[in-house]
C-alpha cells in the first residue's frame, strides 16, 4: 500500500483502540525493549505521546530510562523550518502542548543530534524492510538524517508490520528496529 492509504488506515485503526488497549500495548512494548542490546548507551531521544492521537504511551519507557539513570532527550518542533531542536529532560523541565497538541519543552539545555545514541521513533505504520509512515510532514526523516550513522533507531508500534510500503524515497530513513507488543523486528542493514 502507498503511504497516504496507510496513513488513513492506521489513523482509523488507532481511533478504534480503547485506552486500556493502548496502555496494555504500551507496557508490552516497554517490556520488549528491555530485550534489546541498547542499554549501555548514554543519550536516548524519546518522543512524548500525543494522547489525542492515541499514540503509544511513552511514560513506561521514560520510567525505564530514568531508572537506568540515562540522559533523556526530548524535542521541540519548528513548523516553519520543518525541523526539531532537542533538549535534555530534567526534573525542572517545563512541558507544554503546542498548537498541534504535541507536548514539548519550553526551553532547556540544547543537545545536538550527534550526541544521540538511541532514538525512539513514532510512526503510524511500518513495513518488513524497516520503512515507516508518520504523519507526513518529514520531521523525523529530517532529524534522523542529521544523526550519526551508528545512532540506533527504534520504531514503536501498536500494530504489526505491513509487507511493503510503496513510494519509499531516498529521503525516507529506515529504522534499525521496530518494537510492537508481540514482536521485535530487526532490520539488518
Amino acid at each position: 500500500m502507498d503511504k497516504a492509504t496507510l496513513r488513513r488506515l492506521y489513523k482509523q485503526k488507532r481511533e478504534e483502540l480503547s485506552l486500556e488497549a493502548i496502555d496494555n500495548g504500551s507496557l508490552e512494548i516497554s517490556n520488549q525493549l528491555l530485550k534489546l542490546p541498547i542499554w549501555n548507551a548514554s543519550y536516548y531521544h524519546l518522543f512524548l505521546s500525543i494522547t489525542e492521537h492515541k499514540e503509544i504511551n511513552t511514560d513506561y519507557i521514560l520510567n525505564i530510562l530514568s531508572g537506568k539513570d540515562k540522559h533523556i532527550i526530548i524535542s521541540k518542533c519548528d513548523f516553519k523550518k520543518v525541523c526539531m531542536s532537542h533538549y535534555l529532560l530534567l526534573d525542572n523541565t517545563v512541558i507544554r502542548k503546542n498548537a498541534w497538541g504535541i507536548p514539548e519543552p519550553v526551553d532547556g539545555i540544547d543537545i545536538s543530534e550527534d550526541k544521540l545514541d538511541v532514538v525512539f521513533v513514532p510512526l503510524l505504520a511500518f513495513d518488513q524492510q524497516g520503512h515507516r509512515v508518520g504523519y507526513g510532514k518529514g520531521f523525523y526523516d529530517n532529524f534522523l538524517a542529521q544523526c550519526r550513522p551508528e545512532t540506533i533507531t527504534i520504531g514503536l508500534s501498536l500494530f504489526e508490520a505491513e509487507e511493503e510500503i510503496e513510494g519509499v524515497t531516498a529521503n525516507d530513513v529506515a529504522l534499525d528496529y521496530c518494537v510492537t507488543p508481540n514482536q521485535i523486528y530487526w532490520f539488518a542493514t
